[in-house]
């Protein structure tokens, strides 16, 4: 049982509120992800779940119980975080075991979970290495797999990926996500990275300056955004926004998806090809439009002399509409 209920949860830092309202429903088994820019309140939020801060209202339940007053070591969590936190002199056997040892576990079921936590994430071999003799993702691994043999409710992830290099941090990506199809159990798990979270989740809950914006699944959020924050803040690269009168609509603004937009010498927006990136199997045009400038996908390799004049198309259905108050007009 690893579900997680906040109920109205606020946090306030003497006068300052940092977060407003929270409700949000994980269900037992979920992967779900905070995401957001710096500052919107999201690991703050954790830390109120996990016990390391209180909330000023509101209440936390994880497997159905009130756990307000609980401290960490007794909420049926564990956490890893964005620093790996491993003990230096310890060996990796014994930097993964420690928790148990502390709390009093037999012998044989340590021995037991440190092998079945070193098998899954193909940590056998440095069992008895120190961390200065592993590389940065093995050290990762070792902090989580001291969470694994916890047996927690909730496991809790504080960016754990945002110390490692881009290659790193795939082959990390893909390790929790098969840890998560093998163990079953409840991830509520922070990142700014939007990519990781599209990735990774089965939810994702969106937060902007301490409120909740959006949650849904991943592609529901892409292709059914409520808001222009949502729109432009999930997707890579990110939603291209126009005003409306640009393309002789009566929204305030309209927003495109780069893979949705065409390149051709007809099409109802006039543009300036500014700056090519070549990725290989696509191409990003960046295209100025008036003041704008705006991303075009293309999907393979295709080039255009800078400066050249163009004309953008799209078809009707992938155009996204907002208002004034930048709310999606459905």
């Amino acid at each position: 049982m690893g579900s997680l209920v906040l109920k109205n949860v606020d946090k306030a830092f003497g006068k300052v509120k940092v977060l407003h309202d929270i409700n949000i429903d994980v269900e037992d088994g979920e992967f779900v992800i905070f995401v957001g820019p710096s500052g919107c309140g999201k690991s703050t939020l954790l830390r109120i779940i996990a016990g390391l801060e209180d909330a000023t209202a509101g209440d936390v339940l994880i497997a159905g119980k009130r756990v307000n007053t609980l401290p960490s070591s007794k909420r049926g969590i564990a956490m890893v975080f964005q620093t790996y936190a491993l003990y230096p002199h310890l060996t990796v056997r014994n930097n993964i075991s420690l928790g148990l040892k502390q709390a009093k576990e037999a012998q044989s079921v340590i021995t037991e979970r440190v092998d079945m936590a070193a098998q899954m994430l193909e940590l056998v071999e440095y069992l008895d290495r120190r961390p200065a003799e592993l590389s940065g993702g093995q050290r990762q691994r070792v902090a989580i797999g001291r969470a694994i043999v916890r047996n927690p409710d909730l496991f809790l992830f504080d960016e754990p990926l945002s110390n490692l290099d881009a290659a790193l941090r795939v082959n990390t990506r893909l390790e929790i996500a098969e840890l998560h199809r093998k163990l079953g159990t409840t991830i509520v798990y922070v990142t700014h990275d939007q990519v990781e979270a599209m990735t990774l989740a089965d939810k994702i809950v969106v937060l902007r300056d301490g409120r909740v914006e959006q949650i849904g699944a991943p592609m529901d959020l892409y292709n059914d955004p409520d808001n222009l924050f949502v729109a432009g803040f999930i997707g890579s690269p990110a939603m291209n926004f126009l005003p409306g009168a640009a393309v002789g609509d009566s929204a305030k603004t309209i927003g495109l998806r780069p893979e949705m937009i065409t390149i051709g010498t007809e099409g109802p927006i006039a543009g300036v090809v500014s700056h090519l990136e070549h990725l290989g199997a696509d191409t990003n045009v960046y295209v100025t439009v008036g003041e704008t400038l705006v991303t075009v996908r293309y999907m393979g390799q295709t080039d255009y002399e800078i400066g050249a004049n163009i004309r953008l198309n799209y078809a009707p259905e992938a155009l996204f509409r907002f208002d004034e108050n930048d709310q999606r007009i459905r």
